[in-house]
């Protein structure tokens, strides 16, 4: 019998997030992992969806949205960005930010097309390119600063690169790429006829420095998807509410895969994100002012119980350096974090192609409540002293490993994740 799964999602396995949340729910951890809100989203949108349901808009909506939050967009982008999108032909409404990457990927890529991916990256982007049968090409984002070398950029840009997947705010960094990061990245687009995918679902969770839409830069806009969500910006992330701004003939491309993806996103909830977006600029200040609160504490915190720490530019994500712990490999520091301290993480090796670059580092997501984020605290701080770590309850020394180290090492593999995390 031929075997089940299709060869190219062979080693996506369970998403790592999916792992962590149910690792932490058996151990009883505070879940730091996934990036969702333990608080809800403002009453005046869920009064908005409800409203939508007694008024019986129940039914199918439009495929490509309907046409309130098509208006609720365009006036959004051309408020807050100063950029004119034509409400009926240029946003496509998806579930989620995630199904309008994969409907992107899909309706833009041939079979051995190359798309370029800055590593760390989101899993699902990998996933997509799979799917499209296309090839990923990496750029590597370099701790501490999260910088890319732009000649490591203009080589993976090939005459078969066909699209380049950038996202600003960057999950799981928190890295906010300048102006001139941009225009090197444009600068390439332009030159060699490349599409540029944006996933900018975390824009108004930002701390330093400006969000710039690569659509906004010379040249881009004609060349560019730009995607983005209400989840994140409003609390809802299980609403799943996601848009794609693209010209004419690249929204055409979007559609044509979104239609047999989902076809539609749920009626009343599309009406309450249009009544949501219609928000003005001191909501976005609010909602980054409350997020900067919650970053500065973990961040202080964190950094008093000896890791290594920046304050991410933005999203609500920190990576932290966890190696004067006396660890020096993320999984098994994730897992020693669920079983023995109580808190769970995510591993940010499980996003990269060579996986020794995210080793020394642990994702925190601080979008939760500030009696949460001590909880997590208060627990952190019966890590272990420098020197030791823990696998599968023994302790030891983080130095050159024994026979009886690596039997435990393969004992506590990583959870599933994206693909295979030992691969080099």
């Amino acid at each position: 019998m031929r075997p089940a799964l299709a060869r190219r999602l062979e080693g996506f396995g369970t998403t790592i997030f999916t792992e962590m949340t149910r690792l932490a729910s058996e151990h009883g951890a505070v879940n730091l992992a996934q990036g969702f809100p333990d608080f809800d989203g403002p009453d005046f949108v869920k009064e908005a969806a409800v409203e939508a349901i007694r008024q019986g808009r129940g039914q199918y909506a439009r495929m490509s949205g309907i046409p309130e939050i098509h208006a609720a967009l365009a006036a959004k982008y051309r408020r807050d960005y100063g950029l004119d999108y034509a409400a009926d032909t240029e946003f496509t409404v998806t579930s989620g930010a995630t199904e309008a990457i994969f409907a992107a990927i899909q309706g833009t890529c041939e079979p051995g097309d190359e798309v370029v991916l800055f590593e760390p990256y989101y899993d699902s982007y990998r996933a997509s390119v799979a799917m499209a049968s296309a090839v990923p090409r990496f750029v590597t984002l370099r701790a501490p600063g999260w910088s890319f070398d732009p000649e490591d950029l203009a080589r993976a840009f090939t005459g078969k690169t066909r699209a380049i997947l950038l996202n600003t705010p960057h999950n799981p960094t928190g890295k906010v790429f300048t102006r001139e990061e941009l225009e090197a990245v444009a600068a390439l687009c332009r030159e060699r006829d490349v599409l540029c995918i944006t996933d900018e679902v975390y824009e108004h969770i930002l701390y330093d420095g400006k969000h710039v839409p690569m659509a906004t830069l010379p040249g881009m806009r004609e060349r560019t998807i730009t995607i983005s969500s209400f989840g994140k910006t409003f609390s809802l992330t299980g609403w799943k509410i996601g848009w794609a701004a693209a010209p004419p003939a690249l929204t055409a491309a979007v559609r044509a895969a979104h239609q047999f993806i989902t076809f539609a996103t749920a009626t009343p909830l599309q009406h309450a994100a249009a009544a949501a977006l219609s928000v003005g600029p001191e909501y976005y200040e609010g909602l980054a002012s409350s997020y900067r609160r919650k970053r500065d504490l973990l961040v202080e915190e964190l950094r008093r119980l000896g890791f290594l720490v920046e304050p991410p530019a933005g999203t609500y994500y920190v990576c932290a350096d966890f190696r004067s712990l006396g660890f020096d490999d993320d999984i098994v520091f994730c897992r020693h974090l669920i079983e023995n301290v109580g808190v769970a993480a995510i591993p940010p090796s499980v996003f990269y192609e060579n996986t020794r670059h995210g080793k020394t580092y642990v994702r925190f997501a601080f979008c939760k409540k500030e009696e949460t984020l001590r909880e997590a605290v208060r627990r952190l701080s019966a890590i272990r002293a420098v020197g030791e770590g823990v696998c599968g309850g023994r302790t030891r020394r983080m130095s050159r490993p024994s026979a009886a180290d690596a039997a435990d090492d393969a004992r506590c593999a990583p959870p599933a994740s994206g693909r295979d995390p030992t691969e080099g």
